[in-house]
């Protein structure tokens, strides 16, 4: 089936991000920075808001766990966007040639509601997207394939017509299963050579 949309993932696809970007800007002991990042403050953890927990719950309970880490756990509900050091190369400018080529945008995110809420209004170029699906909203989280169910519902198109976009090999193969034309980003050029084999975009 020929794509009619294109349904992007955000964080590592469009935006860089890593908690210790961060962290290593307020912590100067690399084995406190390594406890911090392996034990604390972890992706996992952070998983649990996008998946639709709120700061107000993950928090204290975090501190109350490990105490000795009040500040940097505080500094991650209060700085969230010190996580996103900017745009992955080239990736923005293939937003911007596919919506001038007139191709519908989507997103569908693992982003917790609260930081979401936060970090959107930095990133102009969400403007061309036509719709996001945000999973700390949803309170569904990729790879579950409900999230897709609802993506394709809200999009208003077949999952054969679109082509999903994202890092994660889970969350691809998840789509995948759904119906989904997928491709497993690894950096733009990459990408931008998929979209000119598909005929989405011009060389």
């Amino acid at each position: 089936m020929a794509i009619e949309a294109v349904v992007f993932d955000v964080g590592r696809v469009l935006y860089q991000w890593q908690l210790s970007h961060l962290f290593e800007r307020i912590v100067d002991d690399p084995v406190r920075l390594e406890t911090l990042l392996t034990e604390v403050v972890t992706e996992e953890w952070h998983f649990e808001h996008d998946r639709g927990r709120t700061l107000a719950d993950m928090v204290p309970e975090r501190i109350a766990r490990y105490p000795e880490f009040e500040p940097e756990i505080r500094a991650y509900a209060t700085r969230f966007n010190d996580t996103i050091p900017g745009p992955v190369p080239g990736s923005l400018s293939l937003v911007e040639r596919l919506d001038e080529a007139g191709v519908p945008l989507f997103a569908i995110t693992n982003f917790g509601a609260e930081f979401w809420a936060g970090f959107r209004p930095t990133a102009p170029i969400f403007d061309r997207f036509r719709d996001i699906v945000v999973s700390g909203e949803e309170t569904l989280a990729k790879p579950d394939p409900a999230i897709f169910r609802l993506a394709e519902r809200r999009f208003g198109l077949p999952a054969a017509a679109m082509l999903f976009i994202d890092d994660n090999a889970a969350n691809v193969a998840a789509a995948s299963e759904c119906g989904w034309q997928v491709h497993h980003f690894a950096d733009a050029p990459t990408l931008e050579a998929d979209l000119v084999s598909r005929g989405l975009i011009r060389p």
